[in-house]
């Protein structure tokens, strides 16, 4: 084992204290580059300096600011395509939201809001066959996410809290993005008129929440968009604006997924 002076020990934490670059002290000073590290990390422990665990805040228990834009499109998405999950090995739950390869501009929408969502929290993207999970971890998804709990959505209870309608009434479109861009889409239908044929363009929303379905309509009607409810078979699983100027407005907000 190679020992070094107390002399050169105390020259390189007085340059690691300066600012210099461990590899750089190291070569330096002729010493080994993990020997470095070891010594800054016991300074910085001495002197109370060590960054410890990862506890970034919460805006519901800590208070701290909340991106409320973000956070509406945010939980569109979860609605509709998003899941929180704690795996056996894993300390801290995840959320997921899962976009489809065929919309990477919806995709690159997801990844910001859930990066302004949660600022102090590593944001990733996992790839799956045809897809990839928008994945955050953090210890308050639940404390964001009060409607994550066992079984599928639409066979429990949901509704927003308090706190949460307020933020959507705040920012209605940016809601109904998130649901639009995860279980809804804008498509193009025909119909023949006197022998001739006419397009025009429509708006779907299908979930088989009665809930989530709910919201969605509850929300449409507060920014003046009227709509239907369509069955497939024997159920209303579809929310279906056709009307022209309710399509207008629906594309002057959200338009088409891309």
């Amino acid at each position: 084992m190679e020992f070094h002076s107390p002399a050169i020990r105390q020259t390189a934490l007085s340059l690691l204290r300066g600012g210099a670059r461990n590899a750089d002290v190291a070569r330096d000073l002729n010493v080994p580059v993990g020997t470095i590290g070891y010594w800054k990390h016991l300074d910085r422990s001495e002197r109370g300096e060590c960054p410890g665990s990862h506890s970034p805040e919460c805006p519901r228990c800590d208070g701290r600011s909340l991106d409320q834009e973000a956070y509406a499109y945010l939980l569109g998405l979860y609605l509709g395509d998003g899941h929180i999950s704690l795996y056996s090995g894993h300390r801290v739950p995840s959320l997921m939201i899962t976009c489809d390869d065929k919309w990477p501009g919806l995709m690159d929408h997801a990844e910001r809001a859930t990066r302004l969502t949660f600022p102090d929290n590593k944001v990733c993207r996992v790839r799956r066959t045809g897809c990839h999970n928008i994945k955050v971890y953090s210890m308050h998804l639940a404390c964001l996410f009060p409607q994550h709990g066992p079984g599928k959505k639409h066979e429990r209870r949901i509704a927003l809290e308090g706190w949460q309608q307020e933020i959507v009434d705040a920012h209605p479109w940016e809601f109904v993005r998130g649901l639009i861009h995860s279980d809804g889409c804008r498509v193009t239908n025909w119909t023949v008129r006197n022998g001739k044929r006419y397009e025009y363009p429509r708006y779907f929303f299908t979930n088989k929440s009665d809930d989530i379905r709910r919201l969605c309509t509850d929300t449409l009607t507060k920014v003046g968009v009227r709509f239907t409810v369509l069955a497939r078979g024997s159920d209303p699983f579809n929310v279906s604006v056709a009307r022209r100027a309710s399509v207008a407005l629906m594309d002057a907000h959200i338009g088409p997924k891309y």
